[in-house]
């Protein structure tokens, strides 16, 4: 409601004899569904009674709207923010810190009026950059978007605005520290490998046959630099327009996705919190995934395995594939059990073994351990603890 009282004087319609405007407050929330959903236009505005073009216009207006009103939501902290902002990340060994710095990759279809080849990325697909900053509380403090995708880090961060304030001292205002090594700085941001290191930022050492002090060191800065991770996971669960393919449209596409990161901070501003479940998908086959966790491109996929324990991994494996298996029994057999879809709330699929005989059915949230069904069996010992389905189809 917020948002559509201070976008309102920007996107009101003129009243016209041909037919009644659409409402600010419908011109805006259009706008947040297509961004949050990710749907095309010919999708998203079906669902709001208006034409493609009148989606375009909308979604262009708010666009500027947003970047108008609540510019200044994407800047630098000052004062006690800015305190508690280095406080944070002095608790995570890094002194006079005050952000973390990646990328991530924004598919875009093939352009017809630039050279092409400069948009192929390293995952052989079309795509722009967005560096973004943030810090320990996931506020973006500063997103640059537009360059090729084909275009390496150095290379963004070196032709961005960041970089120029940083070499003539307007980024980081601070009294100088002196840090353990001797060394004294006005404050730096954090990033991987892919950056060139220098005097405000600050990478890890990598390489093998690392000295302990090394390998502690990148662990520490992993740990802190964790943040832009976490924040790209956020944007990318709450706003789905990170996840579809766009127009390659030079003029409008780096403004909308920076109106997405003012919004994602005014959403941290409001204490809304993040449902992790957001992040899982069902495809077309009924096979949960998860998206992408790093600073590529990101597709909807399974979770990195780097990012979950041994045991979530082998549970999701096992999920995975147990309901793939059911999905495409369902399929080939045209069998649903619906009193147990009712019970269970699960897909039961049928098939024959090697010697003809049918299988008997599996229920699929045993696997995850939430079927009640199957829990009250076990505690009562019935049927040797077998699963409900499968018992009650003996």
């Amino acid at each position: 409601m917020e948002i559509s009282e201070a976008c309102a004087p920007h996107v009101e319609r003129q009243v016209t004899f041909y037919r009644e405007p659409l409402q600010p407050e419908q011109i805006v929330a259009y706008a947040l569904y297509r961004w949050a959903t990710g749907e095309s236009y010919d999708n998203s505005t079906s669902s709001f009674g208006m034409g493609r073009t009148s989606g375009v216009r909308i979604v262009r207006d708010v666009t500027a709207a947003i970047l108008r009103v609540y510019g200044e939501k994407i800047s630098w902290p000052t004062g006690v923010q800015k305190q508690v902002v280095v406080r944070f990340f002095l608790d995570k060994c890094f002194p006079n810190c005050h952000a973390a710095v990646d990328d991530t990759h924004i598919y875009v279809d093939k352009p017809a009026n630039a050279p092409s080849e400069n948009y192929f990325d390293h995952k052989d697909r079309f795509s722009v950059i967005a560096q973004v900053v943030v810090d320990l509380d996931l506020r973006v403090l500063d997103v640059f978007v537009g360059y090729p995708g084909s275009c390496h880090d150095i290379s963004v961060i070196q032709l961005s605005s960041l970089s120029r304030r940083a070499e003539e001292g307007l980024l980081f205002r601070g009294p100088p520290v002196t840090l353990p090594g001797g060394v004294t700085t006005n404050g730096y941001i954090l990033g991987d490998n892919r950056y060139p290191p220098s005097e405000w930022v600050v990478v890890p050492y990598g390489g093998i046959n690392q000295h302990p002090n090394e390998e502690r060191f990148d662990t520490k800065q992993k740990v802190a630099r964790g943040a832009i991770e976490r924040a790209f996971e956020r944007l990318k669960g709450m706003w789905r327009l990170f996840l579809r393919t766009h127009k390659t449209n030079l003029e409008s596409l780096p403004q909308q996705f920076t109106a997405v990161f003012i919004l994602h901070n005014i959403v941290l501003d409001a204490g809304i919190e993040f449902d992790e479940n957001l992040l899982w998908e069902v495809d077309a086959n009924g096979v949960q995934s998860v998206a992408q966790r790093s600073s590529g491109p990101c597709r909807p996929q399974l979770g990195n395995d780097e990012h979950v324990d041994e045991g979530a991994r082998r549970r999701r494996s096992a999920l995975t594939k147990e309901h793939v298996e059911a999905r495409r029994l369902e399929i080939d057999d045209g069998h649903v059990d619906e009193g147990a879809r009712g019970r269970c709330a699960v897909v039961v699929g049928r098939s024959r073994d090697k010697d003809g005989h049918r299988k008997k059915s599996t229920c699929l949230r045993r696997v995850r351990g939430d079927c009640t069904q199957c829990r009250k069996l076990e505690s009562e010992g019935a049927k040797g603890g077998k699963c409900w389905l499968a018992a009650t189809n003996q």
